[in-house]
């Protein structure tokens, strides 16, 4: 299964470490960009570019609250990536099971 041209930017933009922590962080509901980049040693402009490109490839949908952006996760997006890591279990628990077996085998 190849990966389609739109689905691309959503692995490039998880492939990023901060970028996955904010995905993370959403995981318990919305937030205000202020409160992700709290744990961050960066600048509010660094996290707000991480916003930008999670936001881009869909990952994140944002609104406004007053002077406030809040951002949400948006999971559905992530279907991509779990299809394509599907495979890779698929492979690996038949891996596991030849591996069991051949165990099992040996005195």
């Amino acid at each position: 299964m190849s990966r389609s041209t739109s689905s691309t930017d959503i692995f490039q933009a998880i492939a990023d470490p901060t970028r996955r922590a904010i995905l993370d962080r959403l995981q318990h509901g919305e937030q205000p960009v202020m409160q992700l980049a709290e744990p961050f040693a960066m600048s509010l402009p660094a996290i707000s570019q991480h916003l930008q490109i999670l936001s881009a490839a869909g990952l994140v949908i944002q609104h406004r609250s007053g002077r406030q952006r809040i951002y949400r996760l948006n999971p559905a997006s992530l279907k991509p990536v779990s299809d394509w890591v599907s495979q890779y279990e698929q492979f690996w628990a038949a891996k596991l099971d030849a591996l069991e077996e051949y165990l099992e085998e040996q005195p």
